[in-house]
Order: structure tokens, then C-alpha cells, then sequence
């Protein structure tokens, strides 16, 4: 009697192995490997203990079982529970240069070489330089505003 607990224990636990393997971490085959084995030792001990009639049974039923998981696993709908479906449609730093325009005048807060920071009305924007290096202090104005990419030079 305490052979067929074992026999079941070993298929489900490598039915079970299979099914992580599909399902939750795909692409690893350690524990699609792993759950493979395990189910060919317990149809492979029921052969031993119990004969092929038995034996032929056991396997029959452990590959139906395990084929059925695998077309359920398989099928799309049973991927929709686990895949993300929303999409963003927001973009980075959206309203970014709303209040900046062309010929405005700021204060840099760094070095701009050529990338730094630029206090424009009190905030500070990231700002590239026109004219390459201009040191921190000086006063810029912005030439153009590209989405949200400010550039400047020298006032």
C-alpha cells in the first residue's frame, strides 16, 4: 500500500513541476526536466511493483494527463490571466516646457558643458548649450524648445 502513495506522490509532484514550468517560469526547462523525470520514475516503479498491465495504465494515464495540461497551458485564453493588457499612454515629463518660450532669459545654476541646470521663473529645467561650455551664473536665453528639450545660449 505504501508504494502506490509514493508512485502518486511522484507523478503529481512532477505533474505539478511541469506545470510551474509552463506556466510561471518558462523558458528555465529545470523543472520541466526535473517533473519529466520524476513522472518516468513513478510510471517506471509502477512497472517494477506492479506489473506491465498496471504499469501500462499508470503511464497511459500520467501522458493523457500531462498532454491535457499541456493544451490547456497552451491555450491563449489561459495566457490573458497572466498578461498585462493595460497600456500607457502617457509620456515622459508630459507639460514639461509648458511655460517656457523662445528669447526667455534665465539664470545658470551650473555649468552647462554643454548639458546643466538653468533657473527659468524660479524652476530649474535641464538645458543644452548652443555655444558649448558656459559657466554657472551667467545669464542664457533659450533659442529653441524641441518637445522637451531646451536649448540655449549666451544673452
Amino acid at each position: 500500500m505504501a508504494d502506490w502513495i509514493y508512485i502518486v506522490l511522484l507523478i503529481l509532484i512532477g505533474l505539478i513541476l511541469v506545470i510551474v514550468e509552463l506556466i510561471f517560469i518558462p523558458g528555465t526547462t529545470i523543472f520541466g526536466i526535473l517533473g519529466a523525470l520524476l513522472v518516468a520514475v513513478g510510471v517506471f516503479f509502477t512497472y517494477e511493483n506492479y506489473g506491465n498491465t498496471i504499469g501500462t495504465y499508470v503511464f497511459i494515464g500520467s501522458a493523457l494527463t500531462g498532454g491535457g495540461l499541456l493544451i490547456y497551458g497552451l491555450k491563449a485564453k489561459t495566457w490573458k490571466k497572466f498578461a498585462l493588457t493595460s497600456q500607457i499612454d502617457s509620456k515622459v515629463k508630459e507639460g514639461y516646457t509648458d511655460i517656457l518660450r523662445e528669447n526667455m532669459t534665465g539664470l545658470a545654476m551650473s555649468d552647462l558643458k554643454p548639458i546643466g541646470k538653468v533657473e527659468f521663473e524660479g524652476k530649474a529645467y535641464e538645458v543644452t548649450s548652443q555655444d558649448g561650455l558656459i559657466d554657472s551664473g551667467s545669464e542664457v536665453r533659450i533659442t529653441r524648445i524641441n518637445r522637451n528639450k531646451i536649448i540655449v545660449k549666451l544673452a
